[in-house]
């Protein structure tokens, strides 16, 4: 991430594409620098940028009464304005919009994925099933995020772009990764968005590093938290593999064969798993088994 010149712009160079942020609000300037501060730097204004981003408040008495931000892409707002406070969930979901509506060269699935030592495991999953909270505390323990909430995979060769950008913690999940990872860096709480309390974590230097290193998803993991719960490991049909990822794709529908035909692949090479979990003592051992070569029992 570099600031190239101005107060309030900044260029994040995150692997598979190239945001400008620009954004006068003190949240923004805040949190932004200290969550991208890892990423490449570049030492003048990239010649290409995907997403130029504008985060401000309106010029009217909103500044002043309950102070809201807007979000702009190219100068045209999407959605409507958020609390002030929000400013820097604002900024990350919106972001996420546009890579899901914006972005096709890839194809998109709802779904977290992290590597190490070349298994990438594609982990999709509906909102509300845990995958990023999964996501965080595997980046923690050692594997490499590529993503918490977005893999985009190249249809042409079915190789997964990383964009391991911070992580969205949500309620419970804060105080819990805080607890277990205590050297985790994460942003102030968030409150009253419209999914809870928010906080969000910095990626680790590994993930930032290796930002540009796409690889070959090996496997298909679709989790499920399931409070109390035992590890268990089920095989997973590939048809059901399938379905799950098509089911949680944003953009299979435009892509039409050209999508089909890569997530027809996709599952053909990969090993497909359901997994319910509730200790993450046992979540690790059953991932870095999957680095050992083990199969899962």
């Amino acid at each position: 991430m570099t600031d190239a010149g101005s107060d309030d712009t900044w260029y994040f160079d995150i692997g598979a594409l190239t945001v400008a942020l620009s954004s006068p609000v003190g949240n923004i300037k805040k949190w932004i620098p200290f969550l991208y501060r890892s990423f490449r730097v570049t030492s003048s204004r990239p010649v290409f940028v995907d997403f130029r981003i504008r985060v401000e408040q309106p010029a009217s008495l909103r500044r002043w009464f309950r102070p809201q931000a807007n979000f702009y892409l190219d100068g045209y707002a999407p959605f409507k304005p958020l609390p002030v406070q929000q400013a820097v969930p604002l900024f990350e979901w919106g972001l996420n919009w546009c890579i899901a509506n914006q972005y096709h060269r890839y194809l998109h699935f709802h779904a977290a994925g992290v590597e190490k030592n070349g298994v990438m495991v594609i982990l999709p999953a509906p909102p509300g099933s845990g995958k990023s909270t999964l996501a965080a505390a595997l980046m923690q323990h050692g594997w490499r995020l590529f993503s918490d909430e977005i893999v985009m995979v190249e249809p042409s060769t079915t190789r997964a772009a990383p964009i391991g950008r911070p992580v969205n913690l949500k309620n419970e999940s804060i105080d819990l990764l805080q607890g277990l990872f205590p050297r985790a860096e994460l942003t102030e709480k968030f409150y009253d968005t419209s999914k809870g309390v928010v906080a969000l974590m910095k990626p680790t230097d590994e993930t930032a590093a290796r930002a540009s290193a796409d690889a070959m998803p090996t496997h298909i993991v679709t989790p499920r938290y399931l409070p109390n719960s035992p590890l268990r490991v089920r095989a997973c049909r590939k048809p059901d593999a399938f379905m799950a990822l098509i089911g949680n794709s944003f953009n299979y529908h435009i892509l039409g064969k050209v999508g089909f035909d890569a997530a027809c692949r996709l599952v053909d090479r990969c090993d497909c798993f359901t997994l319910e979990y509730s200790r993450f003592d046992e979540v690790f051992e059953f991932f870095d088994g999957l680095c050992d070569g083990s199969r899962p029992g």
